[in-house]
C-alpha cells in the first residue's frame, strides 16, 4: 500500500480518520443533501497543457457505461468531471493520464510530488492530514462524482465511505484490482494489471488513447531494465522489508507486486510462502532464511524505522540480524516504499533492483 502501513498500521490510519486535516485550498462545509443536488451538475474543463490529450469525449465512449470492478458493477452517466483520488499515487496516475485537473480533492499524502508533475499536484486540494485517510465527511464536501483509489481498505464506512453507500448517493468507485481487499494475495498479480487498470481508466474518462499510452511508456520501463540483467546461475534470496509495527517486522510475502518482480529479475523471495502479500514476520525466522540481498522500503510517514537508514540502522544493532551477511556487508537495495505498492511509479522498482542486483552477482 502507497507507503500504506500494511498491517496493523492500518487499523491506527482508521482511528486517526477524524483528526483535524491540512488543506492546501479551503472547501466550504455542506450538507451530503446538497453534494448530491450539486455533484450532477458541477463539472471542470480539461487543461490543454496536460501532455497527454484528455479533452471530455475525446474517445467517443458511449455512456452509460458499466464497468465489473473488484467484483462490483459501476455505471458512469458520463466521463467524471469532479474526482477525489483517496491517496497520493492514485493522484498521480490520473495526472499522467492527462485528467489531473479534474480532481478536486486527494488524500493520504506521504512523501513530496516527483517534480515533473509537482505543479500540476500542488494544485490539488488536500482533505486530510498528512498520512491520514480522507473521512466520509469531507470526501463528501468535495461534491465529487468519481472515488479512486489504490486500497480497499479506504473505501469503508469508518473511514471514506463504503463503496455502496457512495454509489447510493450516486458517487461510482474505482479500486485498484491489486487491493481489491487488504493483503489478500492477487492471483497472478502482475503489471499487466495495472497496465488494464490505465486502459480502463483511461475508458471511463473517455481518453482511451492516454491509457494505451500510459500503458506501453510502462511496459518499455520494464524491458529495458529486464534486458541488463547479469546471469546467475543460483537466484539469490531477498527480504523484502517494509515496515515495522511494535518492533515486528512486515514483509512482501506472495501475490503483490514485490513477488511479481522477484520473478520477472530471476530472484527468490524468501518469505513467497506466506500467508498473504504483506506478512508480519519475526526477526527470528528473517535470521534463519538468511536473505543474500535485502530490500528496503524507504518511507517518509514518520512512523519508526520507516526510512532506509532507520532500518539499516535496526538490522545493525538487532541481535538476530547484525550478523547476517546481507547486513555486514552493506547488501541493501533502497526502493520508495510507495513502489512496492499499485502506483505509477511501481515498474520503476525493476531498473533500480536489476541495478542493484548486478552488483551483487
Amino acid at each position: 500500500m502507497t507507503q500504506l502501513l500494511p498491517g496493523p498500521s492500518v487499523a491506527r490510519a482508521r482511528a486517526a480518520s477524524l483528526s483535524p486535516m491540512k488543506t492546501r485550498t479551503g472547501t466550504s462545509v455542506m450538507t451530503a443533501v446538497a453534494v448530491l443536488a450539486l455533484a450532477g451538475c458541477a463539472g471542470t474543463e480539461s487543461s490543454e497543457a496536460d501532455r497527454r490529450t484528455a479533452a471530455p469525449g475525446a474517445g467517443a465512449a458511449s455512456y452509460p457505461l458499466t464497468i465489473t470492478n473488484c467484483g462490483t458493477d459501476v455505471t458512469f452517466e458520463r466521463a467524471p468531471q469532479r474526482v477525489v483520488t483517496l491517496n497520493q499515487t492514485a493522484a498521480e496516475i490520473l495526472i499522467h493520464l492527462g485528467v489531473g485537473d479534474r480532481i478536486v480533492g486527494s488524500g493520504y499524502e506521504i512523501y513530496e510530488p516527483p517534480q515533473d508533475i509537482a505543479e500540476q499536484y500542488e494544485k490539488i486540494p488536500i482533505l486530510s492530514a498528512h498520512g491520514q485517510p480522507i473521512n466520509h465527511e469531507k470526501l463528501l464536501e468535495a461534491q465529487p462524482e468519481f472515488v479512486y483509489t489504490s486500497f480497499g481498505s479506504f473505501l469503508t464506512a469508518a473511514q471514506s465511505g463504503d463503496r455502496e453507500q457512495l454509489h447510493e448517493l450516486g458517487v461510482p468507485t474505482y479500486v485498484t484490482e491489486l487491493d481489491c481487499t487488504l493483503h489478500v494475495s492477487v492471483a497472478d498479480a502482475d503489471f499487466r494489471m495495472l497496465y488494464d487498470e490505465y486502459r480502463q481508466l483511461g475508458t471511463i474518462f473517455d481518453v482511451p488513447a492516454a491509457g494505451e499510452e500510459l500503458a506501453a511508456e510502462q511496459q518499455a520501463v520494464v524491458d529495458e531494465a529486464l534486458s541488463t540483467i547479469e546471469s546467475q546461475d543460483t537466484p539469490l534470496k531477498v527480504l523484502w522489508f517494509y515496515s515495522t509495527y511494535d518492533g515486528t517486522p512486515w514483509a512482501a510475502g506472495p501475490g503483490g507486486l514485490p513477488q511479481h518482480v522477484s520473478d520477472l529479475v530471476g530472484v527468490e523471495n524468501i518469505f513467497e510462502d506466506a500467508s498473504t502479500k504483506w506478512a508480519e514476520v519475526s526477526w527470528d525466522e528473517v535470521a534463519a532464511r538468511d536473505p543474500d540481498v535485502i530490500i528496503l522500503a524507504d518511507l517518509t510517514r514518520g512512523e519508526p524505522n520507516d526510512t532506509a537508514l532507520e532500518k539499516i540502522d535496526l538490522l545493525k544493532k538487532d541481535p538476530l540480524t547484525r550478523n547476517l551477511a546481507a547486513v555486514a556487508d552493506d547488501r541493501f537495495i533502497t526502493i520508495p516504499g510507495a513502489q512496492m505498492d499499485p502506483s505509477y511509479g511501481s515498474v520503476y522498482m525493476v531498473p533500480a533492483l536489476v541495478e542493484g542486483l548486478n552488483t551483487f552477482r
